[in-house]
């Protein structure tokens, strides 16, 4: 049994529920990259993949994470040949895909099914969109990463493993191939599976409210962003837009314009 996430996070939640429970026993893989947000033209081609590539450069380039985007551990295509060979040579291995309610494990799993079609009737999804769970205190949350679940609730959750329908293998890899062509910057989640898309400067407006007449962090002005706003994605493209936006000259700035905590914002003088 192969188990898929999309979260680093979802890791280490799983790994104790696998400790749990024995009939869950087998390997974990993480899917890394951020399918969510990013070129999508020719994703599975070397062009498109190459293209991607070099957007994730560009975005990462002098900030937090720069050269992540050429590290051999991020990539998601060695990742994916090494679990099609395992399936043709195992034909009893079977693949549970976990999945919660947010654009990112959905992005990320329409970005898989095309390299699983072939193995239809052995790939699983537990998708956990809509569910109730009980968290730490005892109360009833609907969680929407996976790795606020608790791993003694995940016991419940194994229950509504589904096979992945023939249907779904046929029209799901379609709604993805559409989105693919349109090449919009920003996947938003609009319910169920159902994924919609915006341009890259989507998250600009909420960003731009944050951004005060006294200096600030561009670190403290991401973390805001990302607890309070609706519509949230990683510091990453977060630091990205701040950048387009200085480049823009649309604010004042001071420091070096790098790593998020290196440098502080504040509206024009």
């Amino acid at each position: 049994m192969t188990h898929i996430v999309f979260n680093e996070a979802d890791v280490k939640v799983l790994q104790q529920v696998l400790a749990l429970d024995e009939s869950l026993t087998g390997n974990i893989v993480l899917i890394k990259d951020d399918y969510a947000v990013g070129p999508l033209n020719n994703i599975y081609i070397g062009e498109g993949i190459e293209a991607r590539k070099q957007w994730w450069r560009d975005i990462l380039a002098g900030g937090d994470y720069d050269g992540k985007a050429d590290s051999v551990e991020a990539d998601d295509y060695k990742t994916v040949a090494e679990l099609v060979g395992t399936m043709r040579r195992n034909e009893t291995e079977t693949i549970w895909i976990w999945a919660a309610q947010n654009k990112h494990d959905v992005s990320g799993y329409y970005w898989l099914l095309k390299y699983l079609q072939e193995f239809q009737s052995r790939v699983f999804i537990l998708y956990l969109n809509n569910l109730p769970f009980i968290n730490e205190k005892g109360n009833i949350f609907y969680p929407n990463w996976l790795h606020e679940i608790q791993p003694k609730e995940f016991l419940k959750a194994k229950k509504l493993a589904r096979e992945i329908t023939l249907s779904e293998f046929e029209v799901d890899p379609d709604e993805w191939t559409k989105l693919c062509n349109e090449n919009k910057g920003i996947r938003l989640l609009e319910g169920g599976k159902k994924l919609g898309q915006e341009e890259y400067d989507f998250y600009d407006a909420e960003l731009k409210k944050l951004i005060t007449p006294d200096w600030q962090k561009a670190s403290k002005i991401i973390n805001q962003y990302i607890s309070k706003a609706k519509h949230t994605t990683g510091d990453a493209y977060l630091l990205w837009r701040l950048k387009v936006m200085l480049a823009q000259d649309m604010f004042d700035v001071q420091g070096k314009v790098a790593n998020m905590k290196e440098f502080e914002i504040k509206t024009k003088a």
